[in-house]
């Protein structure tokens, strides 16, 4: 609550004000609003300043009114994806340089963006240095049991740097999503493309079951997985190609049952692939059978828009929508990659209805490595490593300006939509409000924020995003 000079009079004046300073009543001070801005050209990052509250509306300029009143999807966290060659790079630092990195992205001291959530690839992706699943094995053997499951590559780098991570934030989230399964089960038999022998689903069941209860032991809890990375592209150096009927069957005679049987509470995410067919989620959530095991579905934008999420929550919306990968390229140019994705990636898919956004790889090396042969050649991560030192990139500041002051637990607020200053609002854990801007016009933007009766009048510069807290 915030106290109005004009209410301290009326105080002082009725005599409330008791003549032992002792005995004084608290009053809670009127807090300026923090704001922190990243501009386009890359001079500003992360600037922060404070500006004071406005007696109310000035007419000159819009008005972003936020509805505090009705919370509206509740957020999971905000991050990026943990690849294999993210975790190796990481670990080739020296630990004081990796401590501080990982505090810089995971901790809460004021240097910190708070990531909340991780996504980590289920076997290789195409951003480690080599195809591997947990169970390899010599062509033409299979084993059904499972009897040779085992998580020895991910011990080598991703699980000490995830330990890392969590002894840093033991409430992070974590979702983990395969590119294949062991190529045995395979009807080509290769890493690439594909589809899952009908044989093997009560085995690749049990594969995800073996895989959350080893991480499990290792103390990492995996609070979500997807059943298939991009289900529709199998081109990729790991991939699989997995159609919504074969995905169907496979959660609800297969994958769900598996799950309950163990105990798991993992969810299953369905999907995870782009905005261009939200028809293959709603397939599997049409499907009676399915649709009880599926907690919700994950998109991805290298196709399509944010309308994709409005329509699987109009048809379904007793279940969740996350947002879980997006590159930046090693063409990008800053200012151009900051708009895009804090409009479309973030505020777009906010506003409707997601609940997780994430951007994909955390680290690279200066040569865009490690991948896998056929794998990405061009994916920017968050930072990049050469030895012991780490450069920020663009995809570091995108997350960092929701991260850093929007924690998991906060939910959504509801927000006028003005073409010209796309926004989404927040009401956090703490009872604190928080607006992001973004002026992708080429000139300096005044308007108006009106949350509840309390009024700011804030201005942003050209091509840049603003986060307001106050």
């Amino acid at each position: 609550m915030k106290i109005s000079p004009f209410y301290t009079l009326i105080i002082i004046l009725l005599g409330c004000t008791p003549s032992n300073p002792d005995d004084d009543p608290i009053i809670p001070p009127i807090l300026p609003v923090q704001v922190w801005t990243t501009s386009g050209d890359g001079l500003n990052l992360f600037y922060n300043k404070t500006i004071d509250f406005a007696a109310g509306k000035d007419d000159r300029f819009p008005v972003i009114e936020i509805d505090t009143s009705q919370p509206l999807q509740p957020i999971e966290g905000f991050g990026y994806t943990l690849t294999g060659g993210s975790a190796l790079l990481l670990s080739q630092m020296g630990d004081t340089e990796r401590a501080t990195l990982l505090d810089e992205f995971f901790g809460k001291s004021a240097n910190s963006i708070g990531v909340s959530y991780l996504r980590v690839s289920i076997g290789a992706s195409d951003l480690d240095p080599v195809v591997f699943s947990y169970d390899d094995l010599p062509a033409g053997q299979t084993d059904p049991n499972l009897d040779h499951f085992n998580l020895s590559r991910d011990t080598l780098f991703l699980i000490p740097v995830l330990k890392e991570i969590l002894a840093i934030n033991p409430d992070i989230r974590i979702l983990g999503s395969p590119w294949s399964p062991p190529v045995w089960m395979k009807n080509n038999g290769s890493s690439i493309g594909g589809n899952l022998k009908p044989e093997f689903y009560g085995a690749y069941a049990q594969y995800f079951v073996k895989y959350i209860q080893a991480m499990g032991a290792h103390g990492i809890k995996i609070d979500a997985i997807t059943p298939q990375n991009e289900p529709q592209h199998g081109g990729n150096n790991p991939s699989m190609v997995m159609s919504s009927t074969q995905q169907a069957d496979f959660i609800k005679n297969h994958l769900g049952p598996a799950f309950q049987a163990a105990g798991l509470s993992t969810k299953i995410v369905i999907w995870d692939h782009n905005c261009d067919d939200p028809g293959y989620p709603l397939a599997i959530l049409a499907d009676p059978d399915a649709k009880p095991y599926v907690h919700g579905t994950a998109f991805h934008m290298y196709g399509g828009n944010a309308s994709a999420f409005a329509a699987v929550h109009d048809a379904h919306p007793d279940k969740a929508l996350y947002f879980t990968e997006q590159w930046t390229s090693s063409e990008g140019v800053f200012g151009e990659d900051l708009e895009w994705h804090i409009k479309n990636i973030f505020i777009g898919t906010l506003r409707n209805w997601s609940q997780v956004v994430l951007e994909w790889n955390l680290a690279n090396d200066p040569s865009f490595a490690p991948h896998t042969p056929g794998g990405c050649t061009q994916c920017k991560g968050a930072v990049t490593i050469s030895g012991s030192q780490a450069g920020k990139n663009v995809s570091y500041y995108i997350v960092g300006q929701f991260s850093k002051f929007v924690p998991a637990g906060s939910f959504r607020l509801g927000s006028t939509a003005l073409g010209i200053l796309p926004n989404v609002a927040f009401q956090t854990p703490e009872g604190k409000t928080v607006l992001v801007v973004l002026n992708e016009k080429n000139d300096l933007q005044t308007f108006n924020i009106n949350a509840g009766g309390d009024w700011i009048t804030a201005s942003l510069q050209a091509n840049t995003v603003g986060t307001f807290i106050w």
